[in-house]
């Protein structure tokens, strides 16, 4: 047996792996020079245009650890930034920490034990995990959002954002300063009419604040008493309560932070077209976005006011015989009357439904008004149109914007008024609904039951009138008709196309000033504040008027203070009526303070919200670049350098932006999004010189696993699951089995730290890496993982001898046919690294690998197997350092050189053909490329196989040059 101290070991493994993490650290090998500041070098040897910035999602660091699913993206990232490392680029590759976040301060809540204390420690053990994979990472550039050097640029972006405006006229944003110069000098005039000079501080202050990018809004939000905060809309979960905890969660009008990125829509969207992103993505943004072309109508109500909708569908007006208005819309307290019209249909009144069915006509419009006689009487329902508002609105108030969508029993209530339809006339009734949302839109809707599935559905449970005017050969009364179709009953429409309706529409609409074409977005102003403990504070205090003041940059950063208890204050969990007190408020020394912000000292009060978690991971790239200037964000030489458009690379409208993100799908509109538009913001002010933050998105798929449940449903783990004869058991107990996501809360994860124990860290990384293409889930498997180890160990045994240890390669000179597999595998993992397919690169390792074991038993020529330990060291780096050093070589791989292939091993001097007898094939042969016809037809009639089928001198041979013989007897 071989001594075992020179076989590739798991136990030789990782001391290799240790030895040249060490290695890599004291020689600085993943060091990216800057070209200016602290972290500036030498860059005389790569050309502008070689620089290359790698980046992964920002993890949050869990105190779990990781399982082996998530450092997939990691080791890919690594791979692409090695093998360009390797091959002349100067790239910058790290990795910090998104640590702000819920699970550290509930952790706190329950155990008193500081947010931060946890916090480093997760990132501690995270750090450990991560350094144990060998990704090639400048230790110089991490951060974390939770470092207060950190967040103070994350405070700093906040108030450039907050003292800055969106120009319409230029289509970008602008210091607030210069519009108050405009104003000041008469060269822009206020919209209202009034004359700037003649208002009074604090009216020019409620203009100027009423156009900055952030703005303080009553907003309607997701309120949680039961967590005493409010939360994202992805905390809550599709039947209205908490994600954490399971707390009613109730839609609510509070102050809030805002911020104004509907202003950037346009470019948003259009942008997208520049950007090397997934399809997919695309997409999901612009279905985020969701621009839409229509108009907005105005129908009157009495006292001269209106309500204003949009639709994209103007050219169905004249089938609008109802309007339902947001249970949270303004102008419902305004319209509610006093009592019901007379013999109002139950059904509006919050009765219930009666017997009687849908009022269902094809005519146009009717010269009478509504029809409000259903069976029963009001006695059944509310007193009065005011008493069923408010009760409607009390039992929809916990159901989140999804469950409302969703849900298709619909409900509502009659406001008791009605509204004039600007295109018939007619007096058609006001309902509030719950699928009708205050914050798309103008949180109100003209209703057409023939031809939208909702309304038809609200139409049909509340006796409403459902007119026809789209034709269709289906007719009204079975369903709505959401197709194309000519205009039918609807006046000068009469016959018209879809298209043609719509301009016809809205050129009367605006002829008569009832309406103007428009453009409506879906996207919603950020909800930027949050009443939590661990967050970035806000730089802004309040005044005793309670106007927000600005801190100075001199007086950044505002550093979160200490606090006894990390909880905010907690309410009866159906208390809907209560109001916020985050954590920060208890902290009243903090909270209070005397400053002097250029009027002399005053007393102000600090915002005691915080910043949701959304705000450092939205341009912590930037810190990446020049994570040690303590003067700027980032030096702009530094960001042009990483970060700049390259036209002479990616073309002429290149938006710049880093050059490979890697990350999940998950994060397809928030964080991208968020991104985007803090980043665009940064470009319009001169402070970075990429339009985008992210040239070139690639989502990585999942690890799945295996996971068992026990007869009461419960997860069990999946490593002490038992297989027989098909079937599975825990503790002697049968378990089902199921397929799924990995992770904790399915009792199936693999940690990575015992796959780099048992087999060695670039074990895991090949077979990572070798598991499938990278963007598609794959299902993780153990028991294969020794598969990636056996092929290192193949390679381990091309260059060391087991039995002495020395090293075996030869000084022969490889054959041709060792020159045609090296130079075919190196162009061949060359592209493959290069576009991220790591499974197929790995292949053509493995296949040159075994070429050379069966060609060279006794040493394989020196002159192949140095490539391959250099086309190897992407994926396994460790291991392939460990034999670079044997094979003689002092410095490190790490910075190549890649091999290139020569083009003359590519050419092919043969081919092989099959040859058919019959319609099915019977053999093959190999012929030179160049061979002509009758060559061909020769060797094929000659092979014995064919001469063993055939009686005589065939009747026809086909020969389809460099595909196939087909041969006829």
């Amino acid at each position: 047996m071989p001594d075992a101290a020179h076989r590739y070991t798991a136990q030789l493994a990782g001391e290799i792996e240790s030895r040249w993490r060490r290695e890599w650290s004291a020689r600085r090998v993943y060091e990216a020079p800057n070209p200016v500041g602290s972290l500036a070098g030498d860059l005389s040897g790569f050309s502008p245009d070689d620089k290359l910035f790698v980046q992964d999602m920002f993890p949050y660091p869990s105190g779990a650890g990781l399982h082996v699913g998530h450092p997939l993206g990691f080791i890919a990232s690594d791979v692409f930034a090695r093998y360009s490392r390797m091959d002349g680029r100067n790239v910058l590759h790290t990795m910090g920490f998104d640590s702000f976040g819920l699970p550290a301060e509930q952790y706190a809540v329950q155990t008193g034990t500081h947010p931060r204390t946890t916090t480093e420690a997760n990132i501690e053990r995270y750090l450990e995990q991560i350094r144990r994979l060998g990704l090639g990472h400048d230790e110089r550039r991490r951060v974390a959002t939770t470092d207060v050097e950190f967040y103070r640029w994350t405070q700093w972006i906040f108030l450039q954002i907050y003292n800055s405006w969106f120009d319409d006229r230029q289509g970008k944003a602008r210091p607030i300063g210069e519009l108050i110069a405009e104003f000041d000098s008469g060269t822009r005039t206020l919209d209202d009419g009034r004359e700037w000079g003649e208002l009074d501080p604090s009216a020019r202050r409620a203009i100027v604040d009423d156009q900055r990018l952030v703005y303080q809004s009553n907003s309607l939000v997701n309120w949680c008493p039961g967590l005493g905060t409010v939360l994202a809309n992805e905390e809550v979960t599709a039947d209205g309560r908490s994600e954490r905890g399971n707390f009613p969660v109730f839609r609510k009008n509070l102050r809030q932070w805002m911020m104004r990125i509907t202003a950037y829509s346009d470019r948003l969207l259009d942008d997208l077209e520049l950007l090397d992103w997934p399809e997919k993505v695309k997409s999901m943004q612009r279905n985020w976005i969701g621009r839409s072309r229509g108009a907005h109508v105005d129908f009157a109500l009495p006292g001269d006011r209106l309500i204003k909708v949009f639709t994209t569908r103007p050219d169905t007006l004249f089938g609008a015989s109802y309007m339902v208005l947001a249970p949270e819309h303004e102008l419902v307290d305004e319209i509610v009357a006093d009592s019901w019209p007379a013999d109002v249909d139950p059904r509006w009144t919050g009765a219930g439904s009666a017997a009687s069915g849908p009022n269902v006509t094809g005519a146009g419009s009717a010269a009478s008004g509504p029809n409000v006689t259903g069976a029963g009487s009001a006695a059944s329902g509310a007193a009065t149109p005011a008493e069923a508002v408010a009760a409607y609105r009390a039992a929809i108030a916990a159901k989140s914007d999804l469950e409302r969508q969703e849900n298709r029993e619909k409900t509502g209530v009659f406001t008791g008024a009605f509204a004039t339809n600007p295109a018939t006339g007619e007096a058609v009734p006001v309902f509030i609904a719950d699928y009708v949302l205050a914050g798309y839109g103008t949180g109100a809707i003209m209703a057409v039951p023939a031809h939208d599935v909702r309304d038809y559905e609200f139409a049909t449970a509340f006796g409403l009138p459902i007119r026809e005017v789209i034709g269709s050969e289906q007719g009204v009364g079975a369903a709505a008709w959401t197709g194309d179709g000519p205009l039918v009953n609807s006046g000068f429409l009469e016959g018209l196309t879809v298209d043609d309706a719509k301009t016809a529409i809205v050129e009367r609409l605006e002829a008569d000033g009832t309406g103007v074409g428009t453009v409506q977005y879906k996207l919603r102003d950020w909800l930027f504040a949050r009443q939590r403990y661990w967050g970035e504070p806000f730089p802004i205090v309040y005044d005793a008027d309670g106007n927000a003041h600005p801190l100075p940059e001199s007086m950044l950063p505002v550093e979160l203070p200490e606090v006894a208890d990390y909880a905010p204050v907690a309410f009866d969990p159906d208390d809907a009526d209560s109001e916020p007190s985050p954590p920060l408020a208890k902290a009243t020394d903090w909270v209070t303070v005397e400053l002097d912000l250029g009027d002399g000292p005053q007393t102000y009060t600090r915002d005691v919200n915080v910043m949701p978690q959304w705000a450092g991971s939205s341009w912590y790239q930037l810190r990446y670049v020049d994570p040690a200037n303590s003067e700027a964000l980032c030096a702009k030489e530094n960001e042009a350098y990483w970060m700049g458009p390259r036209p002479s690379v990616h073309g002429a409208n290149d938006p710049g932006g880093l050059d490979l993100y890697i990350g999940g799908v998950e994060h397809a509109v928030l964080h991208l999004l968020y991104s985007r538009f803090w980043h665009k913001v940064l470009f319009d002010l001169g402070i970075v010189t990429s339009r985008e933050p992210y040239r070139k998105l690639f989502n990585q798929g999942m690890i799945q696993a295996y996971a068992y449940t026990d007869s009461r449903g419960v997860y069990v783990p999946a490593e002490e699951v038992e297989e027989r004869d098909g079937r599975f058991y825990f503790d002697g107990a049968e378990v089902a089995q199921e397929y799924g996501k990995m992770g904790k809360s399915l009792k199936n994860s693999v940690a990575p730290d015992d796959i780099a124990r048992d087999y060695g860290a670039d074990t895991l990384r090949v077979y990572e890496m070798s598991m499938g293409p990278l963007d598609q889930s794959r299902p993780w498997a153990t028991k294969d993982v020794v598969g990636a180890q056996r092929f290192l160990q193949r390679v381990w045994r091309l260059v060391v001898d087991e039995e002495s240890g020395a090293v075996r390669v030869t000084e022969a000179e490889p054959t041709e046919g060792d020159l045609r597999a090296l130079h075919r595998a190196i162009a061949g993992v060359r592209e493959d690294f290069r576009a991220l397919r790591t499974n197929t690169a790995g292949a053509k390792l493995i296949e040159l690998t075994n070429h050379l074991t069966k060609a060279h038993p006794g040493g394989a020529p020196r002159a192949i197997v140095e490539p391959l330990v250099l086309m190897l060291a992407p994926l396994a780096p460790h291991i392939a350092d460990e034999l670079w050093e044997r094979l003689g070589h002092a410095e490190s791989l790490t910075r190549g050189p890649f091999p290139v292939a020569d083009e003359q091993w590519l050419v092919e001097d043969s081919i092989e053909i099959p040859i058919q007898v019959k319609g099915k094939v019977r053999s093959r042969i190999t012929v030179p490329v160049d061979a002509d016809e009758q060559t061909v037809r020769a060797i094929a009639l000659a092979d014995e196989k064919i001469v063993a089928l055939l009686d005589g001198e065939p009747r026809k041979v086909i020969v389809v040059p460099g595909r196939m013989v087909n041969i006829v007897p």
